[in-house]
């Protein structure tokens, strides 16, 4: 009698990705993926570049597949979720939300996902969308892509 086989599954790159939240605290997981919706509803035409590195996993939110075109991105960790901008240092920041001391980078840590629809955090995404030299384009609908994964990663839970 021939063996009948099961059709391989495809993993398809939002597949992946949660996988790789799955990987995190259930609280800190459910914190990742309203994050990722809310920003998916503000900037729904971003290619979502995903790197699942020894530190973060950071989901990128930019306007092409080139890394060098990401406005901001989630970067999440066991110990919780922050909202970086890409280029935060050029960012006017009246209500002082932004951290961070590096030369380009900036983030805010996020507590809800309700965080994402605050005027003033809203003003800093369509303010880093404004400076952006390459612009969404508006008739695109958006795409995840996995970028990198790491084999070593620090426990995400």
């Amino acid at each position: 009698m021939a063996k009948t086989s099961r059709p391989s599954k495809t993993i398809t790159p939002s597949t992946q990705l949660e996988s790789f939240v799955c990987e995190f605290d259930p609280k800190v997981a459910k914190l990742i993926r309203a994050c990722r919706t809310a920003l998916r509803k503000l900037l729904p035409s971003a290619v979502e570049q995903v790197y699942d590195n020894y530190n973060f996993l950071a989901i990128g939110f930019c306007t092409t597949e080139r890394t060098s075109d990401c406005i901001v991105s989630l970067a999440c960790s066991a110990k919780g979720v922050a909202l970086s901008f890409y280029f935060g240092t050029s960012l006017a920041d009246p209500n002082g939300l932004l951290l961070g001391t590096g030369k380009q980078n900036r983030f805010i840590r996020i507590d809800s996902a309700a965080m994402l629809s605050l005027p003033e955090v809203v003003t800093l995404i369509e303010s880093a969308v404004s400076q952006s030299p390459t612009p969404f384009l508006s008739e695109k609908r958006g795409y995840t892509m996995i970028k990198s994964v790491s084999a070593n990663k620090r426990p995400r839970r």
